[in-house]
């Protein structure tokens, strides 16, 4: 050891062991950050072997320190250089001897005097100070006379009572984390990053509480500026005003500052590069804006907030992004009782949900109802969940008198910033039923050839004005829906939005209906009026394509039934409720059909549309038998017969009759079920309807078997079947081998029934047939019991209440009891 790098007043302590000897030795001769941070490793894996573990883990010391794992990462990476009192306790846990604490501790301050060491560029200033190095344990330290840094402590007040977030707050702490030694990690530090989301959604809380949460990572400083982006004076803070607001902070004189921007970057950079600095620019309007305010040094992190994406920062910056959401429900509860207490939460939990659910969970809109139900503290939840209701414009309720937290101002920040294409395609936004939209409808509602509509598209997602939660799907949550109409009222003509809303409408019903048709290819179509200029359907060419445009779609359609009776559209609303029966009623998605059925005959009524009304009392008859609400759907059933044979409609009056026999059959009334499927039958043969008289004949065959005449049932279920290889008619023919394997059960052939359900199902779940894949199921699993395969019999069982189970159908209690039985 050399003596003139021993500090004054040192001696060394009795030579001990090697390792702790190596340990003084190493903090003498360490010069650097990262030398030190070796010692500290070296110093954790002595404090495990004398543990007899195999290490000391980040999760063990941050459980005795209190500190959080991702900082002390940092500190045995050499990232950060710990404060003193933290690097004292830091060395006394792993066990350094009083000797080791002394040399190890005036390393550090050695390191931290020459990492404070003005750069050139600041030296130029002339702003030198006066400090002193504290004494330690194990000897007194030298005095000397650093030059002073300046440490900024800028950002803003955290918001008290912050909730939520923990995704992003793991992805921010994960973004600005060192390698992880310990092996569990080893992605290199961000230096950017990104946190962006629509208007109101609590991004700079989010950035403002985890800056003050890693704030002792950064202890060089913190550095803050509104960049005002979207600020409602349209005055944006340019990179100049920002840059020089920075040089002040670090305290360079004013006849310092260079006079152009490349040269006041240049001395920014400058006085940062080598520090630990945290950098947090707040409501950046684009890349371009913040560019400039970047830092070159790879220990500082500048953390940016904008409305918009920054992509151009994520491709040629390499900038992290991290996205803010919504908040959940429960983050929605959490946030009303931090303002509002629990206990006046707990008494009205009905209306605390419905508050939720129309500020759609934005932060900014629960934010402003908590303040008004703050200052009215007797008033009840219930009364302010009712003036959300009752609004005629639901962004009225969200006006808190200051422009900053007014909702529909803080939106218009955003919508100001677009090209009038894509504000124009923003506000159709309010003309369209949600809850989202594709590609090639938001081409038809506004009128423009597909191509051009990605781009806009983009741009609004750019702006978080709409959200792209699907490769080629975009929604808004209700308050910007209802943004969007509120402008497109305000500047678009009237007769404008109802051709926008009619496009709408008749891009979803030419593609519904063509797929309905490829679902069910026995259907007869509706006439529907030809689609006006600018709509151009999808082209849906077969039955898988039209099952996934359903699955994908049959939200939007379900809303489009409401949206087309509200907006005056009724055929649209009875056409549109039509194209949905088989593939909702394949999900057991009954209540729902329920719902739109009812409005279709709604809409039907009102405007007179006999042969409208007709459908819809023979659909809701059909769901309404599925709801066990007999009594109605018979009602319904008899006014759709009525109404189909005032038209002269016997096909209409033949699939009335085909579903009213089903009913029956669903009540063991198997006589009346037979005189109605023969009524059927004998209509279809009349009208020469092929797949009609298919799907017919199975039902007669199945009635008959039901009274126990097998033969009769036989011969018209294997007629069915040569009629529909004829048909293409994949449901029916489902149908039929099901009608087949139950004759042959009632006969006996247990290994023939079995074999016939097999087919069936196969054909079930081509279809995605849910329900009456389930029922095939449960009498399969009848065969395989009474075939003396109980094992057998209890998984088929077991798969069908499953299927019941998930649709919530009441059939789940009969399978449940076979299970049990069995």
């Amino acid at each position: 050891m050399s003596d003139q790098r021993v500090p004054s007043g040192f001696r060394p302590a009795p030579q001990g062991p090697p390792a702790e000897f190596d340990v003084a030795r190493g903090g003498v001769e360490a010069q650097t950050l990262q030398e030190l941070a070796g010692l500290l490793r070296q110093l954790r894996r002595r404090e495990a072997r004398q543990q007899g573990e195999t290490r000391l883990t980040y999760r063990q010391l941050a459980a005795k320190t209190g500190w959080s794992r991702g900082i002390i990462g940092e500190y045995f990476a050499g990232n950060i250089l710990p404060p003193p009192e933290r690097f004292d306790a830091l060395i006394r846990l792993l066990g350094a001897t009083p000797t080791e604490q002394g040399v190890l501790a005036t390393a550090r301050d050695r390191i931290e005097e020459r990492r404070r060491r003005p750069t050139r560029d600041h030296a130029a200033t002339g702003r030198a100070g006066a400090g002193a190095v504290r004494a330690r344990s194990g000897g007194a330290r030298a005095a000397t006379a650093p030059t002073r840094f300046p440490v900024p402590r800028q950002l803003p007040p955290a918001l008290p009572g912050f909730v939520g977030r923990a995704a992003q707050l793991a992805q921010l702490d994960a973004a600005c984390a060192g390698p992880d030694t310990s092996g569990d990690d080893d992605r290199a530090p961000a230096t950017v990053v990104t946190l962006s989301g629509t208007a109101g959604v609590g991004k700079t809380t989010l950035a403002v509480h985890w800056a003050h949460r890693v704030a002792d990572r950064f202890p060089d400083g913190q550095l803050y500026v509104d960049l005002r982006g979207f600020d409602s004076t349209g005055t944006v803070v340019t990179a100049v005003e920002a840059v020089r607001g920075f040089l002040e902070a670090l305290e360079v004189p004013p006849e310092r500052i260079p006079t152009h921007l490349p040269a006041q970057v240049g001395l920014y950079r400058s006085l940062l590069a080598g520090r630990r600095m945290l950098v947090l620019l707040d409501n950046a309007r684009d890349a371009d804006q913040v560019r400039p305010l970047l830092v070159g040094s790879p220990t500082c992190l500048v953390l940016v907030t904008s409305r918009n994406r920054l992509a151009g920062l994520v491709a040629a910056e390499g900038a992290r992004p991290v996205g803010v959401d919504l908040l959940s429900a429960a983050e929605a509860w959490q946030l009303l009782a931090r303002r509002l207490g629990a206990d006046r939460l707990a008494v009205e939990p009905q209306a605390v949900d419905e508050m939720i659910e129309r500020c759609a969970r934005l932060p900014l809109a629960l934010a402003v109802l908590a303040a008004r139900s703050a200052a009215h503290p007797a008033f009840p939840l219930a009364t302010l969940a009712a003036e959300l209701r009752g609004a005629p414009r639901p962004l009225d309720s969200f006006d808190a008198g200051d422009a900053g937290t007014d909702v529909q101002a803080v939106f218009s920040w955003s919508y100001r910033s677009l090209t009038p294409q894509a504000a124009r395609l923003f506000r159709l936004f309010g003309c369209h039923p949600g809850p989202d939209i594709g590609v090639a409808a938001a081409a038809s509602l506004a009128g423009l050839p597909r191509e051009q509509v990605p781009r806009l598209l983009t741009e609004l997602a750019h702006a978080h004005l709409v959200t792209e939660h699907a490769p080629g799907r975009f929604g808004a949550h209700d308050l910007l829906r209802a943004y969007a109409a509120e402008q497109a009222e305000r500047l678009d003509p009237a007769e404008a939005r109802r051709a926008a809303i009619r496009r709408g409408l008749d891009h979803y019903l030419h593609t519904a209906h063509a797929a309905a048709l490829l679902l069910q290819p026995g259907r007869d179509p509706v006439t529907l009026a030809a689609a006006p200029p600018g709509v151009a359907p999808e082209e849906i060419t077969d039955h898988a394509q039209a099952l996934a445009w359903f699955t994908v779609e049959y939200p939007v359609l379900l809303a489009a039934v409401a949206h087309a009776r509200r907006a005056g559209f009724d055929g649209h609303a009875w056409q549109l409720a039509w194209t949905l029966v088989d593939f909702l009623q394949r999900r057991g998605r009954w209540p729902d059909l329920a719902v739109a059925q009812r409005t279709a005959l709604a809409g039907a009524r009102r405007a007179g549309d006999r042969l409208g009304q007709a459908n819809a009392h023979r659909d809701l008859a059909r769901v309404l038998s599925r709801l066990g609400r007999v009594d109605e759907a018979a009602s319904n059933y008899r006014q759709a017969l009525a109404l189909f044979g005032a038209l002269g409609d016997h096909t209409g009056q033949a699939r009335t009759h085909r579903a009213f026999g089903a009913m029956l059959d669903g009540l063991g009334r198997y006589a009346e079920a037979l005189d109605h499927v023969r009524r059927a039958l004998a209509l279809y043969r009349d009208a020469g309807h092929l797949a009609g008289e298919a799907s017919a004949r199975n039902a007669v065959g199945w009635a008959h078997a039901q009274l126990g005449q097998y033969r009769p049932a036989l011969a018209h279920c294997e007629q069915a079947l040569a009629l529909l290889r004829r048909t293409g008619d994949r449901h029916g023919e489902a149908n039929t081998w099901d009608s087949l394997g139950f004759i042959h059960a009632r006969l006996g052939d247990h290994r023939e029934a079995i074999r016939c359900y097999g087919r069936a199902l196969r054909l079930y779940r081509r279809i995605s047939d849910r329900y009456d894949e389930a029922d095939t199921l449960s009498r399969l699993g009848e065969s395989r019991h009474a075939a003396g395969d109980p094992a057998g019999a209890a998984r088929t069982w077991r798969r069908a209440l499953g299927i019941l189970d998930d649709l919530g159908h009441p059939d789940s209690e009969r399978v449940r009891d076979l299970l049990a039985r069995a």
